[in-house]
């Protein structure tokens, strides 16, 4: 398939939506469309991935809490990074110190993630990090790290959470430029990086916005579809790099209709894929990463979050999953952590539901649920393709109408009453309970980044650092070099997280 077939490419059925059929016999787990699980025995042999977002402000604080998981015997880390980093937004830009957080992690430079894996053996460990419109240099401060470790990038495993196009509404990079930067990822991490996942496509805010199921699934599906015809029109193959990418998706309170929307998310994305005629049949296996509805929580009556949390990722785990985060109750202290993190604990180990496959087979309810949220999103998938597109109805402002009056229609049944927000619009208590949770010291925090972003810029090497940028910023206007290949070279002279933004953007500014 050669890039002009895929500028013209129309999905089957798509501009008709013709309905989807879900013959209950017709599926079986681990094979396409993989309606029933992504694996033949799911959670039986291998139940999905405890993960939670860990990070302390700064890179030693986390560094040390990192090690401490680590001797648990646990290989998986999860970092989660504050709003400046996420941002682009140094300790010395005058909007920063209010995003600095202590409960998430700033990293400013290639010497913040040499200090906060210091020790940890990067090849012997999973690590997934939050990177958002920042990808480019905190991957490639993340591939440097590991090159200063004498770690070869092929041994590398983890992902990246960050979604380029979720981001064009941030106006953080131009459609152009974003398409660009994750094409480069694509080609350098197939080549490079087999065992990550380069590209997590984001449906978590849509939801948490307000959207309803099937807006979530069909904007998120979208712009998956959309990474796939950017991909094979740079020339990449589809087999060598739609196995790296993954999805997340938000699980709410709706309890049946989260396990349906997993359910029918990954027969859509096998039909989609299908289109392209891979010739991998992982390549149509949708990679799922769930995490429980901050937007569902409460700070009336909070203790009630740990039974919604409890509820959310029972739905998760019900709809095949392959990795969960469950949110704390105040998201704040060690304890209402633990109590998180051990919700998944003794869902895996005491209730036994992963001894068996799709456990929800069979129930009338569950597959007419699965079919009615299918072809809704089927419907709303083909209105964006009719548009060109999803990155070209973001810009006539199609996503943002439909998230916008499901939010408002959801804020009037919740105001009315129609939906129940147990303490907050139905039997509220006369005196609340309260949670502790940690304080946030910005001040503190960022002083800290200050100082060490003071001693970087005294002592490298200025000189490179300007070449290296300049040379970035070339490789932006002719397009030929490959953006991360270019980030990488700045990354090793020590330039800054904001120093390499400017360098992408200056061009289109």
């Amino acid at each position: 398939m050669n890039r002009k077939e895929v500028q013209h490419i129309k999905l089957k059925n798509l501009k008709k939506a013709t309905p989807i059929s879900f013959p209950q016999e017709g599926f079986v787990a681990g094979i396409a469309p993989y309606l029933r699980g992504t694996y033949a025995t799911m959670y039986i042999n291998k139940p999905w991935e405890i993960k939670q977002y860990t990070g302390l402000s700064t890179v030693k604080e986390s560094n040390t809490l990192y090690r401490k998981i680590l001797d648990t015997g646990l290989k998986k880390l999860f970092v989660d990074l504050d709003l400046s980093t996420c941002t682009c937004n140094h300790s010395d830009t005058q909007r920063a110190p209010n995003d600095v957080d202590i409960t998430s992690i700033t990293i400013q430079s290639v010497e913040d993630m040499n200090m906060l894996f210091d020790k940890i053996p990067l090849d012997k460990v999973t690590v997934s990090i939050t990177m958002n419109s920042t990808i480019l240099p905190l991957l490639a401060f993340y591939i440097v790290t590991a090159e200063e470790q004498g770690i070869s990038l092929d041994q590398l495993s983890g992902s990246l959470k960050s979604d380029i196009l979720k981001e064009l509404n941030t106006n953080a990079y131009t459609p152009t430029l974003s398409s660009k930067i994750f094409t480069d990822i694509f080609e350098y991490t197939s080549k490079k990086m087999p065992e990550f996942n380069s590209i997590s496509i984001s449906g978590y805010k849509i939801q948490e916005a307000g959207a309803t199921a099937e807006i979530e699934l069909a904007y998120t599906l979208s712009n998956g579809l959309e990474f796939l015809k950017k991909g094979i029109e740079a020339g990449i193959k589809i087999d060598s790099f739609a196995t790296q990418l993954s999805f997340c998706w938000a699980i709410g309170m709706d309890h049946f209709t989260e396990i349906a929307k997993l359910r029918a998310a990954r027969v859509l994305w096998a039909k989609m894929v299908k289109q392209f005629n891979p010739k991998n049949p992982e390549s149509l296996a949708l990679k799922t990463h769930s995490q429980t509805s901050c937007n569902s929580l409460t700070t009336q009556d909070p203790f009630n979050n740990v039974t919604r949390v409890t509820l959310q990722a029972m739905a998760a785990a019900f709809g095949g999953t392959q990795s969960l985060h469950t949110n704390t109750l105040d998201e704040g202290t060690a304890v209402s952590a633990r109590i998180a993190r051990n919700t998944q604990t003794y869902l895996q180990q005491e209730t036994h539901i992963t001894k068996t496959v799709d456990p929800w087979a069979g129930s009338y309810h569950l597959e007419k649920l699965t079919e009615d949220i299918a072809n809704k999103t089927w419907e709303l998938i083909s209105e964006l393709e009719h548009h060109g597109g999803i990155s070209k109805a973001i810009k006539k402002g199609i996503p943002k109408l439909h998230i916008e009056n499901a939010a408002a229609i959801k804020q009037v049944k919740i105001k009315n009453g129609e939906q129940v927000l147990v303490g907050v619009n139905k039997y509220q208590l006369k005196k609340e309970k309260t949670s502790t949770p940690l304080e946030i010291d910005n001040k503190t925090t960022s002083n800290i980044q200050l100082e060490k972003l003071h001693q970087l810029k005294t002592t490298r090497n200025n000189t490179e650092v300007k070449k290296s940028l300049i040379a970035l910023t070339n490789a932006v206007k002719h397009g030929k070099e490959n953006l991360l290949e270019a980030t990488i070279k700045a990354a090793r002279n020590r330039a800054t997280l904001s120093e390499i933004s400017d360098a992408l953007q200056t061009v289109f500014k």
